[in-house]
């Protein structure tokens, strides 16, 4: 588990600290109400009103084995403001979707053969380009690396490609995500090579 990281800033006169920590059971509510706000808040630029409602219903949520796992993490921000991001990776084959998601295949990796999946990252939208989702990337790469894995990918939304690509993730390719509503949610998916880690 990494340590209690980070940073200190000011919102509105106020000091605020930031601290990352591994998520728990308990934090399940607070986390579907933080992947709400993050998704409504961030990704209308990127995705129609009908694909976020799809995707909300279908991909985007909460996974409880990331959190069983011990590797998803959130970022908290004190004194006053709770949980305002998440984020973590996977030793399992499952590439993004929440509990939820039909597509999911949860048996191990071999950490030889396989890249680790980088999973479920968001952001409340009031707390966007403060770093939290470089620090909880970075928490995520070094446990993988710590784990055995040479490579990281993930499936990125549109909205995501920007800081993965900044933090030297590659596309690969687009995936068409089919969603129960008949809508359809483009995903690209990335990857990292541990060199560049």
């Amino acid at each position: 588990m990494p340590g209690t990281l980070a940073g200190t800033l000011r919102k509105s006169g106020h000091v605020m600290n930031l601290s990352l920590r591994q998520a728990v059971p308990a934090d399940i509510p607070d986390l579907r109400v933080l992947i709400d706000a993050s998704v409504r808040g961030l990704q209308a630029g990127d995705y129609t009103p009908a694909q976020i409602e799809g995707a909300l219903q279908t991909v985007y949520g909460v996974d409880s084995q990331l959190i069983a796992d011990g590797t998803y993490y959130v970022v908290e921000a004190r004194p006053d403001s709770g949980i305002v991001g998440c984020g973590g990776w996977s030793k399992r084959k499952t590439l993004f979707g929440g509990d939820r998601w039909s597509g999911r295949e949860d048996s191990l990796l071999n950490p030889q053969r396989d890249a680790a999946k980088i999973r479920a990252f968001f952001v409340h939208p009031n707390w966007v380009r403060r770093g939290i989702g470089s620090m909880i990337l970075e928490a995520c790469e070094k446990a993988a690396s710590a784990a055995g894995f040479t490579r990281c990918e993930m499936g990125a939304t549109l909205t995501g490609v920007p800081l993965y690509r900044a933090r030297g993730y590659i596309g690969l390719e687009t995936l068409d995500v089919a969603l129960t509503n008949g809508e359809s949610l483009a995903v690209i998916r990335m990857e990292k090579r541990m060199s560049s880690m």
